[in-house]
């Protein structure tokens, strides 16, 4: 993992939603580096998109719910993208915004790993955007075991091999405070 990452020019908080964090183990660490992430952004004038899901009725993120809500705060400037699948760019105008901004590189943090963090950072990639995503600022549930299938798959684990997935189209940094932030050209 580099020691000295380029800044980037926008940071992707992925589903950081009450309902969804409240199944996440040490959501509270997630939370923190988060906004460890989201403190730098606001301070060089970096875009800041939060994305929310739009869970189906009955989910923990069902849409109108407590769990639906936002767990960070969002700021005046800064923008709420709502997704209807896994990856961010998939049916919303984010591509859009990003490219408004002049925007070509993005940090990506929140939650699922192995999922929408997952498919939105491998599509950022796709569309030519350079990634950064910090080791310490997404993370997932255990997934249970299956009878007669498998055993119980811990969400460290889980999370790890996500990044090791992704590790051919984006860089990888261990800590959230070394990932830099800049203003984008527009």
């Amino acid at each position: 993992m580099p020691e000295n990452v380029t800044p980037v020019e926008a940071l992707l908080l992925i589903d950081l939603q009450m309902g969804s964090l409240a199944a996440v183990p040490d959501a509270e660490r997630l939370v923190d580096r988060a906004a460890v992430l989201l403190a730098a952004a606001r301070a060089s004038g970096t875009v800041v998109v939060h994305v929310q899901n739009d869970g189906a009725a009955g989910m923990a993120d069902e849409p109108g719910t407590p769990g639906w809500a936002l767990h960070l705060p969002v700021d005046a400037g800064e923008s709420v993208i709502r997704k209807p699948r896994d990856n961010a760019f998939d049916s919303t105008d984010l591509a859009d915004l990003l490219t408004a901004r002049g925007v070509r590189s993005v940090a990506v943090c929140g939650l699922m790993s192995e999922m929408c963090v997952s498919a939105t950072a491998r599509a950022a990639s796709s569309l030519g955007y350079r990634v950064v995503l910090p080791h310490d600022a997404h993370a997932t549930t255990n997934i249970p075991a299956t009878p007669g299938h498998s055993l119980l798959i811990p969400a460290a684990t889980v999370s790890r091999v996500a990044e090791w997935a992704l590790s051919d189209q984006i860089e990888l940094v261990h800590d959230s405070r070394s990932v830099p932030f800049t203003k984008p050209p527009r």
